[in-house]
């Protein structure tokens, strides 16, 4: 788990899937069918000798014959991303032209990846959370007085001691939905010696062990010193030791949608009544 910088500058290679499905120019339509049947995607790039000479889409085929060869229907006309491209770059590219996934090729045309958008979704949520990390790194340190490092690595959410008593129904069940996407941000954890503390991320880790997740990604901040800490004397005070012991309201909202849900009435009471 190495030591992360302040300032990342975010590259597609870093977002972009390697393990990528093809077509070939000689595959029929047939076969391309079969394709999304196996693996749910809605179009391919199309490969020959290793470069990219095309894409197919399910929108490429319709007015096709099942025994239509690729090269017949595919879309020549290929917009595509290299390795090294910023990815704010990209996702302007796809914004603009309307594309949802990249071919991502080397300096030969050569196909090394996909993009796609949820790649980049999942870029802008994960470069939001630093601004947490080192807002919590600067408190620690004027609070107790200590040097904290930070480092990113893949955590056992069963090691977590939690800081937060109880969470919603609600808010667990949409941050579910986030990790079969792949969309959640890596939560933020507190390193003292043997011990992990969660600092932020209490839904998404109960979403986890909920669907049998062993392990989350996590920005770590670890702190050498054995300085007592609030939010260890929040979860000692409050009897939590570990995951099993917070509660989920299942009986209420969360306050974010009560608060919004009344905003949203009382414009409607004034639009009516007023």
């Amino acid at each position: 788990m190495g030591e992360m910088s302040d300032v990342e500058q975010v590259r597609v290679r870093e977002y972009m899937t390697t393990n990528v499905a093809v077509a070939h120019p000689e595959d029929t339509i047939e076969d391309v069918i079969a394709l999304i049947e196996q693996t749910g995607h809605d179009g391919f790039p199309v490969v020959e000798n290793g470069k990219v000479i095309g894409y197919i889409s399910s929108k490429d085929m319709l007015f096709f014959p099942k025994n239509a060869h690729v090269r017949e229907a595919m879309n020549r006309d290929v917009v595509s991303a290299c390795e090294d491209m910023n990815i704010s770059d990209a996702a302007r590219v796809m914004f603009r032209t309307g594309k949802s996934k990249l071919p991502v090729v080397d300096e030969k045309n050569r196909l090394v990846g996909i993009l796609t958008n949820t790649d980049i979704i999942r870029s802008h949520i994960e470069r939001t959370t630093p601004k947490k990390v080192w807002k919590l790194k600067r408190t620690l340190e004027v609070v107790h007085d200590t040097k904290v490092r930070v480092k990113r690595g893949c955590i056992s959410i069963d090691r977590l001691i939690p800081t937060q008593p109880k969470i919603y129904a609600d808010e667990l069940q949409g941050r579910m939905y986030e990790l079969k996407l792949g969309l959640t941000e890596p939560i933020i954890v507190i390193e003292k010696g043997d011990k992990l503390i969660l600092a932020d991320g209490h839904h998404r880790v109960m979403a986890a062990k909920s669907m049998g997740i062993e392990r989350l990604d996590a920005y770590i901040l670890v702190v050498d010193e054995d300085v007592p800490l609030g939010m260890e004397r929040t979860a000692e005070h409050a009897g939590l030791k570990s995951l099993d012991d917070i509660k989920v309201m299942d009986y209420v909202k969360h306050p974010l949608s009560e608060i919004t849900q009344k905003v949203v009435s009382d414009k409607n009471s004034r639009y009516v009544w007023g």
